[in-house]
């Protein structure tokens, strides 16, 4: 552990995680738990819980998982020690010296490796391009014009891949191939063995917040393909939940930020004067960049190219970033391609007045939506009425959808009541309905926890789950229920955990005592089982003794496998037997039943 266990506890339980959670992922209250668009997976409805009372988060989409701690290695690809400073400091909270164990010193370690491996790939690529053999990269940035210090600003280099000179200096640096080839920087195959990934490209490298570089992009010089190259995904490389330029930009104090689609819009718009931009890397834009965005700003300028292919970029990510909670304008470049364009012919004044005049990204979209429709023909102008209050619709909030209901039939010269009543019949309430599963199940799929069936796991799931919202459940199933009658692995490990002390223990706190990732996402999984109960008094209590019979017997039944010959072991199978009868008759009393 890098931290005593008291440490890590202070640090979790002085930072709820619907704070944190929050400031990253625009989150909803629906019921006792919030929701909100998953930031580890692209999906449209919302899965990603969070819960205020066992302080823990879990996808049921795609099953991420854990509490405050978790989260923030998640999604900063932090270590457990980067978050637990990252913690602290929030709360104001004074750490200790770490205390490694020997498998946490090696995994930060090789993460340190790969962060220099980087930084001396980033600085050889620096050299390069200032050097005789840079001077096709050279001309090119130059011929952009860009100036010196933007080009030092930004780290920007050449790899020309002769010989595959950057592998040759990094090994005589003293990197090893595995390192050079996991940070993303070499390729390998059979005829050429490790080589150069980047050759004949100008190379922007890519930065975190902190200023650490973490992976590459690669303009190629001429007709070859294809015209940008990216690092793969790395440990310390997630596409999705960084930005290009976010480490300058948030220099800026701007109140909104300006998202481009490529590397030289971005490096045009700071060496303009316009520090605010960033962009993503390579990949459509996501929830979860837009979260890394909510951090900082609440409002975003969409600035994309002009053609077809960036009014579809600029429409879908406007959908992201407003379930994301972020406010988007969108930027008219016209008659330009692209900022860079439009800042070389038109100059950084005019591209100010664009900022300030900025369009309304729904006004954005019924004007695009426009273009579908027959606005002259009252039956095209009917079609595009409908489709208009659909989106309408979306809108959460009732104030702001009714002010945008005004304005929309001020614009378009529609009947307001007409509107409002058109509208209300396509209003999404935003209501957050949980699939309801049957107590019972005969599916018998096998999950990764050892030789546990799907049922078994999931009704030991519940138990831990019902037993931890309840302690005086726990109180009653504790005198029948063993940890050691849990399956192999993480559902003993975890029920021993709770079981040592199930009133000073909370669900937090012990996914706390997880190191790796994989391990907590299982424990919250655990611990966050969809339990829906029944409503009558009588069946929550048949369903408790249905849960707590059913964990007992795959107890026995795997006692009665593992029996050999011996005394003891046909000893243990007999008293599991009569502990198995003795629960049959057993009643259980749930909180709120009848007695």
């Amino acid at each position: 552990m890098y931290y005593p266990d008291d440490v890590i506890e202070q640090v979790r339980s002085s930072n709820d995680i619907v704070d944190v959670v929050g400031s990253y992922v625009h989150l909803k209250k629906q019921g006792a738990n919030y929701f909100g668009l998953c930031p580890f997976h692209n999906e449209k409805s919302p899965s990603f819980s969070v819960s205020p009372d066992k302080q823990i988060f879990y996808c049921f989409g795609c099953g991420a998982g854990g509490n405050v701690i978790t989260f923030l290695m998640k999604y900063e690809n932090y270590t457990f020690q980067e978050a637990m400073q990252a913690l602290a400091d929030r709360a104001g909270i004074k750490l200790p010296e770490a205390d490694y164990s020997e498998e946490m010193k090696k995994k930060e370690e090789h993460r340190k490796m790969l962060f220099a491996v980087n930084k001396e790939t980033a600085t050889y690529y620096f050299k390069l391009l200032r050097s005789p053999k840079g001077a096709t990269g050279l001309k090119y940035l130059t011929d952009r014009k860009l100036t010196s210090d933007t080009m030092n600003m930004f780290g920007l280099g050449y790899a020309d891949g002769a010989g595959s000179d950057l592998v040759k200096h990094l090994r005589a640096v003293g990197f090893s191939d595995d390192v050079i080839l996991e940070a993303g920087v070499a390729a390998h195959d059979e005829r050429k063995g490790l080589h150069d990934k980047f050759w004949n490209r100008v190379m922007f490298p890519i930065m975190d917040v902190n200023n650490r570089v973490i992976g590459f992009g690669g303009r190629v010089m001429g007709d070859g393909k294809p015209k940008y190259l990216n690092s793969p995904e790395t440990p310390i490389f997630d596409k999705g939940r960084n930005l290009y330029g976010l480490n300058l930009a948030k220099r800026s104090r701007k109140d909104q930020y300006i998202l481009c689609e490529g590397y030289m819009d971005v490096i045009a718009m700071h060496q303009a004067g316009f520090t605010q931009a960033v962009a993503s890397l390579g990949t459509s834009f996501t929830s979860g960049q837009a979260g890394i965005l909510k951090k900082y700003v609440n409002g975003v300028l969409l600035s994309y190219d002009s053609d077809e292919a960036g009014v579809k970029a600029a429409l879908r990510n406007n959908g992201i970033l407003k379930e994301g909670g972020i406010r988007a304008r969108v930027l008219d470049l016209r008659p330009y391609k692209d900022p860079d364009e439009f800042i070389k012919n038109a100059g950084a004044g005019e591209f100010q007045k664009r900022i300030d005049n900025a369009e309304n990204s729904f006004y954005y979209e019924l004007r695009m939506m426009e273009k579908d429709y027959n606005m002259t023909d009252p039956a095209g102008r009917t079609d595009f009425t409908r489709e208009a209050a659909r989106r309408l619709g979306t809108f959460e909030d009732e104030v702001e959808r009714d002010n945008y209901i005004s304005a929309v039939a001020e614009k378009y010269y529609i009947n307001l009541d007409s509107l409002k009543k058109l509208v209300g019949s396509y209003t999404d309430t935003g209501v957050i309905k949980p699939v309801k599963r049957p107590m019972r199940s005969d599916t018998q799929g096998k999950t990764n926890e050892n030789t546990a069936t799907e049922s078994e796991f999931r009704d030991q799931a519940w138990l831990l789950t019902w037993m931890s919202a309840d302690k005086d459940v726990f109180a009653q199933v504790s005198r029948y229920i063993k940890p050691e009658d849990f399956s192999e692995g993480l559902p003993r490990e975890v029920a021993e955990k709770f079981y040592a002390d199930p009133e000073g223990n909370t669900i937090a706190s012990i996914i706390s005592l997880f190191t790796e990732e994989e391990e907590q996402n299982r424990a919250a999984k655990l611990f966050n089982a969809e339990l829906v109960l029944p409503d009558e008094a009588q069946d929550r209590e048949k369903a408790l003794r249905d849960i707590v019979y059913s964990v007992k017997s795959h107890a026995s039944k795997r006692i009665t496998d593992e029996a050999g010959g011996g005394t003891d072991a046909f000893a243990r199978m007999i008293k599991s037997r009569k502990e198995l009868e003795e629960l049959a008759k057993v009643r259980f009393h749930v909180r709120g039943a009848e007695t």
